[in-house]
């Protein structure tokens, strides 16, 4: 795998890379969450690479050192991510998304259903469905902190001793997993250097492209955590409906919400195998 710069409509991103065999391999870009940065799917993006797919995970926009200017809202991030595959040569593509990625794979797969070949998500069901869940579950206790982060003083108490509610987060998201303290000294690196950004997605939040409420045609897998602190499981309950393409879902057991960091392996299992059957290298 290498970093390096590539320069796009909406800015200069930097991404992480690794190239399969064959040059005309087709294409995989990676999109990390909150809290989160690239290198922690590094294991995953090693093995799409070996399974036969160029792969590419940019730093998200808000995430240093790609442009922390926004706007912040999906529409913007979608583009962002239209407009690095078309710079990488391809126009048609997969994704794979976590957390926030996930939001903004479903977004471009509604904006460019025609250049999304197929997709995976991991710990964030279908937008609609997850709004559904806030009502009519206990989703929203969960997700007390998207509330909280609408705050004025929000950002300075997150960045405060360290970003020590960061790692609180990554704990209760994920009860039974521990970065390595490497792994955790690289990603606090990163949103130090990206504050307060990363926040401002979610004040951005109620922007949403009006295409979310067809039903998607793109081939996708969506796989949560039994034990996801920050999405409940039960709040997929229902998603299949948002569907008119291939869909499927599985819940993996003994992993929380950062799967790629926790479940690397069957993560790039699943991921590969539903490539391989949509989108064939």
């Amino acid at each position: 795998m290498r970093t390096e710069m590539i320069d796009l409509p909406g800015g200069r991103f930097q991404i992480l890379r690794a190239d399969a065999a064959d040059a005309d391999a087709p294409l995989v870009i990676v999109l990390h969450g909150f809290p989160d940065h690239p290198p922690t799917f590094a294991p995953v993006i090693e093995a799409l690479a070996a399974g036969g797919y160029h792969v590419v995970a940019p730093w998200l926009r808000g995430y240093a050192p790609s442009p922390l200017a926004g706007p912040f809202h999906v529409d913007r991030l979608a583009d962002d991510v239209l407009d690095l595959a078309t710079a990488l040569g391809h126009e048609r593509f997969a994704l794979v998304g976590h957390d926030w990625g996930a939001v903004i794979t479903y977004a471009a797969c509604s904006r460019a259903p025609e250049r999304v070949r197929a997709a995976v998500t991991m710990a964030v069901p279908h937008p609609m469905a997850f709004l559904r869940s806030i009502v009519t579950t206990g989703q929203l206790a969960r997700s007390w902190y998207m509330l909280f982060f609408q705050l004025p003083g929000a950002p300075a108490v997150a960045r405060a001793r360290d970003l020590a509610l960061i790692d609180r987060l990554w704990r209760r998201w994920s009860p039974g997993h521990r970065l390595a303290e490497d792994e955790r000294g690289a990603l606090h690196a990163c949103l130090r250097a990206s504050w307060p950004a990363p926040l401002l997605y979610y004040r951005s939040q109620l922007r949403w492209t009006p295409e979310i409420a067809r039903p998607l045609i793109t081939p996708l897998l969506q796989l949560q955590g039994a034990d996801d602190g920050c999405v409940a499981p039960g709040a997929a309950r229902g998603q299949a409906r948002y569907f008119a393409g291939p869909f499927e879902e599985a819940v993996l057991p003994g992993v929380g919400h950062f799967l790629q960091v926790e479940a690397p392996r069957e993560v790039a299992t699943r991921a590969l195998a539903w490539l391989r059957a949509h989108a064939p290298a």
